[in-house]
């Protein structure tokens, strides 16, 4: 190949590198752009121009002299390829990525399944492996730095931008922290999915695969509401336009008592005949409210047949409820309930029989939180004829038991200034000699029982959702609470403390009294510092009153789940698991058996627990320490089921926020 061939061929290279022609001199418009070669004179302009010269210029390509040798040239062309045949990128580093991602969602998926107490391990391990898919994504996955930083200043974006737009049931759960807990793996996974997807595609439309699933996982979000979480965590999603069990209550027609309510009127005076009468005060064929009449969960005179393969229990109706966890207070064939319909907060009166509503008493409020639902927490009390309620913002009723008429009405929360707590009020009341009593998250109210006017209110330190319970320490009868301070003791009379014990825990259970006099507390949310069971020592002297720890165990965590005392030990919820503890030592006798964090109640006469589980499964359980044995179970209620089983005489009464079923109980003989 001589001189002028080898020109030609190198500059015919440039030109389809360069996007630039190449043409004779003679009609130059640009000087700057000139090139001087020998043997020929050339310019270089942009192709259209080019194209326009070679039309107009007949004139041969001649020969000219060059200053410029072949080499030169040579190496200018070489510049040229290179710039158009750049050095392919590498691909992307993806199994770093995808091995964190698969990792991840071992933990997220599989490892509750393995064990639903490892709820805490499983979103730990999901978050570390999130923060190894960014470290994945950021430093070692060879993506340009633009896309690198945008899919993380995306997903940013998205997640807060998602939050104003979900559902209200998602936005405020867990703590309003729930859509990021599933945002963080559903993000990692939508990173790493639209990376390995779209590892072929061009670089525009790589990065269109990204976005895309980043705004789809945070789509998906919009599209769900929750009904809350169970006590471990755990979610309950529907669909967003699906309609709650509330929406379908109140779509219902026919559910209303038969006869309204009467308008407010004078009510029989507490201690008078015809209230005695209502509803047969004094004998032992009810249930009086919270937990009982001692409020310690346990039946006392009543055996029920253990073989339930031979002689189950027997539905005798199931009713849908409005929303709520409160339970039960029974007098002969009227039972006395609370719940939630639409934006009335209602007290109900339901026949015992056949479950039919009696009467209705609502007042315009609602409480809502996103992890337990809407509805009030507390539980009625009987007392001499009427029934006394308070509400989840803290409304203070009493009504006649008879037909719901408003007795007095009071704002305890205003009362005593107490700010709503996150979880609601949750005080049952107390009747205690002429005073009803409440707590306000942590601190007490005294009001008359015949008027409703203010007698005294307790020290206003700490918060909680406890009930006051009266207990008689040392011939001493006090009103005792818990709060996240630790245990209270006051006065009924005038509500002044007697004495304190302080315990960072997070004042949700009952306290309860062992046959010596000591008081035992209990904490398991972990919103305190302190998880476990304590057993205090409480003596009165010449000095006063004076508290001492004699033990603190962790081996039973009683979270919102009371336990009872029966025998010198303690049968509770440990997590999920039931759990026996020695009280002399507080060591732990048993552990067994799931059922998640449900309730129960203790009858004495037969060493047994009835025990209502979280998913609404009834179960028998041997009250003694030697092992644990569960004798029966069965389905009974569908739902999450926080509520305080009730058995009186041989009727079984389980509720939930979504209906409420009364068993026929076989009873045993004596």
């Amino acid at each position: 190949m001589d001189r002028r061939q080898e020109t030609h061929r190198l500059l015919s290279l440039a030109k389809r590198s360069l996007g630039y022609a190449f043409a004779p001199t003679g009609q130059r418009t640009n000087p700057a752009r000139r090139v001087i070669l020998n043997p020929l004179q050339w310019e270089i302009v942009p192709k259209t121009q080019a194209r326009v010269r070679r039309e107009g210029n007949k004139r041969p390509l001649g020969s000219v002299k060059t200053s410029m040798s072949i080499s030169q040239i040579d190496q200018t062309a070489n510049v040229a390829s290179t710039t158009a045949n750049p050095i392919p990128r590498k691909p992307l580093r993806l199994w770093p990525g995808v091995a964190a991602v698969v990792l991840q969602w071992l933990f997220w998926l599989v490892l509750p399944i393995i064990s639903r107490e490892a709820i805490l391990v499983s979103m730990l391990g999901a978050l570390v492996c999130a923060l190894l898919v960014v470290v994945w994504w950021l430093f070692f996955s060879r993506a340009p730095w633009a896309e690198r930083i945008g899919a993380i200043v995306l997903m940013v974006v998205a997640v807060v931008v998602t939050k104003r737009l979900v559902h209200p049931s998602i936005a405020g759960a867990g703590m309003g922290m729930l859509i990021y807990i599933f945002a963080i793996p559903a993000l990692s996974l939508a990173l790493v999915t639209g990376a390995v997807a779209s590892r072929r595609f061009s670089s525009g439309l790589r990065r269109v695969s990204i976005v895309a699933a980043i705004l789809l996982a945070c789509g998906v979000f919009t599209l769900l509401r929750t009904g809350g979480i169970t006590a471990d965590a755990y979610s309950d999603f529907h669909w967003r336009w699906t309609k709650t069990p509330e929406e379908r209550l109140l779509a219902q027609s026919g559910d209303e008592p038969a006869t309204p309510a009467p308008a407010p009127a004078a009510a029989d005076t507490p201690n008078s005949p015809a209230a005695h009468a209502a509803t047969n005060e004094g004998t032992d064929s009810g249930w009086p409210g919270f937990r009982g009449a001692k409020r310690d969960g346990i039946i006392r005179g009543v055996r029920i047949e253990t073989d339930w393969s031979r002689q189950p229990p027997v539905a005798m109706w199931r009713q849908p409820i409005g929303p709520g966890w409160s339970s039960f207070a029974v007098r002969e064939n009227l039972l006395y309930t609370q719940e939630q319909r639409g934006d009335s907060e209602v007290v109900s009166c339901y026949n015992l029989t056949t479950g039919k509503p009696v009467w209705r008493h609502r007042d315009a409020a609602r409480f809502y939180e996103s992890n337990a639902g809407a509805g009030p927490r507390g539980t009625p009390t009987l007392s001499n004829g009427r029934v006394y309620t308070f509400g989840g913002t803290g409304i203070l009723n009493a009504l006649d038991a008879r037909n719901g008429s408003v007795v007095w009405s009071r704002n305890a929360a205003s009362d005593t200034k107490a700010k709503l707590p996150g979880w609601g009020f949750a005080s049952s009341p107390l009747v205690v000699d002429d005073l009803v009593v409440v707590a306000t998250s942590g601190a007490l109210a005294a009001y008359d029982v015949a008027t409703g006017n203010p007698r005294w209110f307790g020290p206003n330190s700490g918060h909680g959702y406890s009930s006051p319970q009266l207990a008689t320490i040392d011939n001493v009868a006090q009103v005792l609470l818990l709060n996240n301070e630790g245990a209270i003791s006051v006065a009924p009379a005038d509500g002044k403390i007697l004495w304190k014990h302080a315990w960072d825990g997070d004042g949700i259970v009952q306290p309860a009294i062992t046959a010596d006099g000591d008081v035992l507390i209990g904490s398991g949310s972990g919103l305190g510092a302190e998880v476990g069971m304590r057993r205090i020592a409480v003596t009165h002297g010449p000095g006063g009153w004076t508290t001492k720890e004699r033990w603190t165990s962790t081996e039973l965590n009683p979270y919102f789940n009371d336990f009872v005392v029966h025998k010198d030990h303690a049968f509770g919820f440990e997590g999920s698991n039931l759990a026996c503890l020695d009280l002399k030592k507080g060591e732990l006798k048993w552990k067994g058996g799931h059922y998640g964090h449900g309730q129960l109640v203790l009858l004495s006469d037969q060493d047994l627990l009835l025990v209502v589980s979280e998913a609404g499964e009834l179960a028998l359980v041997k009250a003694t320490p030697d092992q644990f044995t569960e004798l029966a179970r069965f389905k009974a209620i569908e739902g999450k089921t926080w509520n305080h089983p009730v058995l009186v005489r041989d009727v079984l009464l389980v509720r939930n926020g979504e209906e409420m079923v009364a068993f026929r109980m076989s009873l045993a003989s004596r």
